[in-house]
């Protein structure tokens, strides 16, 4: 079965400096009907005006991964890490036992905007720790680019949990095809544009989730940018 998750009905919040749509309840907005999918549990589409951000915060036991769509965002961490991530970077952040950190636009005059995925490890107390990987356009143009897995197969970002996380760019004719294994969950984020599975059309910010198996056919509508979960079923 395939369950679309519109944008139009993703929570939300503007307080000036962000604007963010929530696929899976999140801080103030909550919803027993979308509390995550398998070990997904947050998609948060931001959108940051110029200079401003997320001031230092804690995490603890989970598997966070921003990927940003346009601009550059600015992150620092207790780790003593400092960055700056922009389009085609995956960041992959373990929060485990503990971490602080803070993540603001990196521009005084263009916005950010990048999703921030949460993803639930497979147990607590992993130490904390840091990723950043680059994936360019070639990489992902009309085929689904592994960039984040539990094993760090084909130069992706690891995680500490049974997911693969594809990206995807599809322009007109463009075309890329997955194959669902049985006991899997599947989830499609539209990051950008319009898309068509396996006929059905998704517009930005549309989330599609998958519980059965079978191919996955992805078709460029018009240009887009897909993101693709293949995960374990019981999200444990």
């Amino acid at each position: 079965m395939a369950i679309l998750r519109a944008a139009a009905e993703r929570g939300r919040a503007n307080h000036g400096w962000l604007d963010s749509a929530h696929t899976f309840s999140f801080s103030s907005y909550h919803d027993p009907r979308h509390m995550g999918f398998g070990p997904l549990r947050v998609i948060n589409d931001d959108r940051v005006i110029p200079g401003a951000g997320f001031d230092t915060h804690g995490h603890q036991n989970m598997e966070i991964v921003s990927y940003v769509l346009e601009g550059a965002l600015a992150h620092r961490d207790s780790l003593g890490t400092g960055s700056v991530i922009r389009p085609g970077d995956v960041q992959r952040m373990s929060a485990g036992t503990g971490i602080r950190h803070s993540e603001f636009n990196h521009s005084q005059t263009d916005p950010v905007h990048f999703l921030q995925i949460w993803i639930i490890p497979d147990r607590a107390g992993y130490p904390p720790s840091y990723e950043q990987k680059y994936f360019g356009a070639a990489e992902k143009r009309g085929r689904l680019c592994l960039v984040a897995s539990r094993d760090g197969r084909a130069g992706s970002v690891t995680l500490h949990q049974d997911v693969d996380m594809y990206a995807t760019l599809l322009d007109g004719e463009d075309a890329a095809e997955f194959d669902l294994r049985g006991g899997r969950l599947a989830w499609l984020q539209v990051a950008r544009g319009e898309v068509r599975v396996n006929g059905q059309v998704l517009n930005e910010g549309d989330g599609l989730a998958v519980d059965e198996p079978g191919r996955l056919r992805l078709e460029g509508a018009q240009t887009a940018e897909v993101l693709l979960f293949d995960m374990i079923g019981n999200g444990a």
